[in-house]
C-alpha cells in the first residue's frame, strides 16, 4: 500500500491540473521583457533550450489526452482561438465548438486517436472480465463503455465536438478531484503506519515495548528539531530561494525578475510543477532521506500542501495557473509581507483519534470477512471432495457391473440343437418318447448319436416318435415301454 501511495505522490509532482495548463505548456509563448539592473543582477548562463518533457497527469486516459492536445495545437486556427478564450469559456464548451474549423488532416488524426482509445478500453474490459473468470459471458461493450465519460462511446469512429467537450470537462473534474483523493490516500498511509506500530508493540514483552516506545519518541523529537520553515509563497521564503538557489543578493529582490527566473518553460505562468520546485529549500530543512526519522512520503505530502496553499492565495481566477499579474498582486498583500508561521505535518496530524478508531475497526472487519471467506472456501472444497468421492464410488460400482456382465456373456451355454421335421423345428426334448429318459443322460449315448439316429429314421421313412405311428399302434407302442 505504501508503495502505491508513494507512486501516486510522484505522479502528482508532475500534475497538470487543467485543460488550459496542458495546452499552454505546449505553446511557445515569449516571456515579457523585464528591465533589469545588470550591474547588480547577474544574468544566468544561456543554455540550449529544450522542449519541456511530456508530463503525466496521473489520469488513466493521460496518453489520449496529451495526444489530442498535441494535434490540436498544430492547427493555426485553434491556436489563435485558444489565446482569446478564458478558462470559464473553455469549461463551458465554447472552445470545443472551434473543432469544426480545424484542418482535415488534424480531424483525420483525431478520428484515428479516438478509434485507438476505444479499442484500448475494450481490451481493458476484456482483460478485467478474464481476471474475474467470466470468459464464457457475453460482453456488452456499449454498456460498459458508458463509465468512460471522456469520450462519446456511441460513435467510436470519429472525433466530434462532443468528444472534445467531454474530454475538457472530464479532465477538469478529474484533476480537481485528484488532490482530494491523494489526501485520503495519504491519511490511510499514516493510519496504517500507526496501526503497524501498535501491532508491533503488542508482540513485544514489557521491556522491549518500553525501549521501542522510547526510541519512537526520540525519533519524533529529532524530526521536529529543524530550522524554522518559512510560510510558502511569502517574501521571506522567496528571498531565501533568490539568495541560496539563484545566488543573488536578497537586498536586490525583484518580484518580476524572480518570476522570470523560475518560469522555466517561459510560458508566462507558474504551473504546479514550477511552484513545487520553489519549496525544495524549505523541505530540505525538515527532511533528509538518509535519516531514519524522516519519511519521504510525508515530504511529498508537505510539498503538495505548500503548493495548494499558494494556489489558494495567489490563483485569483482559479485556473490552477499563476500568471505574472496574479503573482505581482500577491506580492503586495499583507500575507506576503507579514505572513503567519507555517505549521508542518508533525504539527498537524493527518487524522483524528475518531478516524483512527474507525480505521482499525474497519481493518478488524476486513480480517473477519477474510476469515469467513476462507472458511466458506474450505467448506466448498470439502463438499467438492465429498462429491468427488461419491462419483469415484459410483464409477467403481459401474465398472464392476460392466465386468460382471462381460463374465456372464463369456460363460453363457450354447442352446441345444433343434430337430427339423418336414420343415418345422422341434426341440429335442419334445421329440423324445414320453417316459423315455433323454439320450444325453446315457453315458453310452451322446446327443450327437441320438440326432443321427433320428436322421436315419427320417431318411428311411420310418416313424421317429410315437406320434408318427398309426393310431392303432401308438397305444401298443406305449404299452411296450411299460412292460417289465
Amino acid at each position: 500500500m505504501r508503495s502505491r501511495i508513494h507512486n501516486k505522490m510522484c505522479w502528482s509532482r508532475a500534475l497538470l491540473t487543467g485543460w488550459v495548463l496542458l495546452l499552454v505548456q505546449l505553446l511557445c509563448f515569449e516571456a515579457v521583457p523585464i528591465s533589469m539592473d545588470k550591474t547588480k543582477v547577474q544574468e544566468p548562463e544561456k543554455k540550449i533550450e529544450e522542449p519541456p518533457p511530456s508530463v503525466d497527469t496521473g489520469l488513466h486516459y493521460d496518453r489520449y489526452l496529451r495526444e489530442v492536445i498535441d494535434f490540436l495545437e498544430k492547427d493555426q486556427h485553434f491556436r489563435e482561438k485558444l489565446h482569446n478564450t478564458d478558462m470559464e469559456d473553455i469549461k463551458q464548451g465554447k472552445l470545443a465548438k472551434e473543432l469544426d474549423f480545424v484542418s482535415h488532416h488534424v480531424r483525420t488524426k483525431l478520428d484515428e486517436l479516438k478509434r485507438q482509445e476505444v479499442n484500448r478500453l475494450r481490451t481493458l474490459i476484456k482483460a478485467k472480465q478474464d481476471l474475474e473468470g467470466g470468459n464464457d459471458i457475453a460482453v456488452d461493450h456499449q454498456a460498459l463503455l458508458k463509465q468512460f465519460e471522456y469520450l462519446n462511446h456511441m460513435n467510436p469512429h470519429t472525433f466530434e465536438v462532443d468528444d472534445l467537450d467531454r474530454l475538457i470537462k472530464s479532465a477538469t473534474k478529474d484533476l480537481e478531484n485528484f488532490d482530494k483523493e491523494r489526501h485520503e490516500e495519504f491519511k490511510k498511509y499514516e493510519m496504517m503506519k500507526e496501526h503497524d506500530r501498535r501491532e508491533h508493540l503488542k508482540a513485544l514483552d514489557d521491556d522491549e515495548r518500553k525501549k521501542e516506545e522510547e526510541h519512537y519518541e526520540d525519533m519524533r523529537k529529532k524530526h521536529a528539531d529543524h530550522p524554522k520553515v518559512n510560510h510558502p509563497g511569502s517574501q521571506n521564503q522567496l528571498k531565501e530561494v533568490w539568495e541560496e538557489a539563484d545566488g543573488l543578493d536578497p537586498e536586490d529582490f525583484d518580484p518580476k525578475t524572480f518570476f522570470n527566473l523560475h518560469d522555466t518553460n517561459g510560458d508566462g505562468f507558474f504551473d504546479e510543477q514550477e511552484l513545487e520546485a520553489l519549496f525544495t529549500k524549505e523541505l530540505e530543512k525538515i527532511y533528509d532521506p538518509t535519516n531514519e526519522e524522516d519519511d519521504m512520503v510525508e515530504m511529498e505530502e508537505e510539498r503538495l500542501r505548500m503548493r495548494e496553499h499558494v494556489m489558494n492565495e495567489v490563483d485569483s481566477n482559479k485556473d490552477r495557473l499563476v500568471s505574472m499579474d496574479e503573482f505581482l498582486v500577491a506580492t503586495k498583500k499583507k500575507e506576503f509581507l507579514e505572513p503567519d508561521s507555517w505549521e508542518t505535518l508533525e504539527q498537524n496530524q493527518a487524522y483524528t483519534d475518531e478516524e483512527m478508531r474507525e480505521f482499525e475497526e474497519h481493518l478488524i472487519q476486513q480480517e473477519q470477512d477474510l476469515h469467513q471467506k476462507a472458511d466458506d472456501i474450505q467448506k466448498q472444497r470439502d463438499e467438492l471432495e465429498r462429491q468427488q468421492e461419491q462419483l469415484n464410488a459410483q464409477k467403481i460400482e459401474l465398472q464392476q457391473a460392466v465386468e460382471h456382465m462381460e463374465r456372464l456373456k463369456t460363460q453363457k451355454v450354447e442352446p441345444p440343437p433343434e430337430v427339423h421335421v418336414e420343415g418345422n423345428a422341434i426341440p429335442e426334448q419334445e421329440a423324445q418318447p414320453q417316459g423315455h429318459e433323454p439320450a444325453p443322460q446315457d453315458p453310452q449315448y451322446t446327443p450327437e448319436e441320438h440326432y443321427e439316429q433320428h436322421q436315419d429314421l427320417a431318411q428311411q421313412g420310418l416313424p421317429q416318435t410315437h406320434q408318427d405311428l398309426p393310431p392303432g399302434h401308438q397305444e401298443a407302442a406305449q404299452g411296450q415301454h411299460h412292460l417289465p
